[in-house]
This record gives structure tokens, C-alpha cells and sequence, in this order.
């Protein structure tokens, strides 16, 4: 009987496989426990701590993914901006932005020194990022972070987890920030809860939307 077709269809499975480290980490847990269960009877005493070592790893992996998907809001609407957005002010200690003619707020900045625009979300937990921008900015997804599915207003994607170095807008800076980098949303980044809780205040005036830091930084220059 010839399993060499059977032999490339497995391959072609485990290549398919999302290469995450917690992945990974998970497939070696489990195999350590079906050694360690090999080996209860020639050596019970290393076969017990294997399988032991197997359920605390695939326990530890287990705490990381439900602390990992419960920050992150995987529900994205898109939107792309119009042309000619409204102006971006500085005043005193307060960046202020007024509503697009798109109904959206949209704040002009920079990710890790490459100029973005931003779609302020108060609804999604985590920043978000294009692949386009990711790319541009030189944003890299973590290597043991845990692929996330995304449903947006074109069906669900994939998205990897990663961290901006900064962001700036306005007067605004933020370091070390959680982000997604969503495939499919286009031109589209989004600020998430993540970005807004780490400021003094947000508040609104009629159509102008105000942000204001905790240590104001001075002013992003206009673009």
C-alpha cells in the first residue's frame, strides 16, 4: 500500500498551522504527556513528573490565552476617512477634534515615526492597526502572541497581537501599547480603550471631541 499521499496531505496540515509560540508551546506540553504516560511503567517516578510537568504547562497556556482574549474586543466596524479631515487643534493642555463629515472622529498621527490616521472607537477594547500601516511603521507581531479572530464589516480576519513603540497625535504620546495588527481593514487604523483610558480626560463639546493627556508633550507638527 503506497501512503506517501497520505504522508503529503499530513505535511501539508501541520504546514497550514498557525506557527504562534503559544501554539507550539501547547503541541510540546501534550506530547510530554503522552511520553511521560509511556513511561509510567519502565520508569513511574519520570513518567508521573512528565505528566505532571504537561498539565501545568498546558494550565499556564491556558491562563495566557484568557488573559490574552479578554482585552481584546474582536468586533471592528470599518470606515475610511474622507478627504480633506477636519482640522486638529492644540489648545493649551487639550488636543481637539471635530466630527468628520463621515460621522466619525479621526485623529491625524504618527505610529512609531510614520504618519497614520486613527478612527477613535470607544467601543473597541484594543488599538488596531492595518496591515499596511504595520508594515510601514515596522510594527512586528509577537512571536509567542495568540492569533485572534477578528469579525468586521467584511467578514472575520485573522489579526496577530503587537506592541507600538509610540504613538503621537496632537500633544498626545503613548509607549509600549497593545495593538492588533488586523489584515483587511484597508486604510483603516483604529484607537481603541486602550489608547483613551491612559488619558486625563475625554470629553465632548457639542460635535469637538477633547483629549487631554496627563503630561502634555509638544505638538505633533500639522501634515
Amino acid at each position: 500500500m503506497d501512503f506517501a499521499p497520505a504522508w503529503d496531505q499530513l505535511a501539508q496540515f501541520v504546514r497550514a498551522l498557525p506557527q504562534s509560540g503559544l501554539l507550539m508551546a501547547a503541541l510540546g506540553a501534550m506530547l510530554l504527556g503522552v511520553l511521560g504516560s509511556f513511561l509510567l511503567r519502565p520508569a513511574p517516578a519520570l513518567g508521573r513528573l512528565m505528566r505532571m510537568t504537561s498539565t501545568l504547562g498546558l494550565m499556564s497556556i491556558l491562563v495566557l490565552v484568557v488573559l490574552q482574549l479578554s482585552r481584546i474586543d474582536t468586533r471592528f466596524d470599518l470606515a475610511v476617512p474622507e478627504i480633506g479631515l477636519p482640522e486638529q487643534v492644540v489648545e493649551g493642555d487639550e488636543t481637539r477634534v471635530r466630527l468628520a463629515p463621515d460621522g466619525h472622529y479621526w485623529l491625524r498621527g504618527e505610529i512609531n515615526g510614520h504618519p497614520a490616521n486613527f478612527l477613535v472607537d470607544t467601543g473597541a477594547t484594543l488599538t488596531a492597526v492595518s496591515s499596511e500601516t504595520a508594515a510601514a511603521a515596522g510594527l512586528e507581531e509577537r512571536k509567542a502572541g495568540l492569533p485572534v479572530r477578528m469579525q468586521t464589516a467584511n467578514g472575520p480576519v485573522a489579526a496577530e497581537l503587537a506592541t507600538i513603540e509610540e504613538l503621537r497625535f496632537g500633544n498626545v504620546v503613548a509607549r509600549g501599547l497593545d495593538a492588533v495588527i488586523a489584515p483587511g481593514l484597508g486604510p483603516t487604523n483604529v484607537i481603541g480603550m486602550n489608547f483613551l483610558s491612559r488619558l486625563a480626560l475625554v470629553r465632548m463639546e457639542g460635535e469637538t471631541m477633547i483629549l487631554v493627556p496627563h503630561n502634555p508633550q509638544p505638538p505633533l507638527a500639522p501634515r
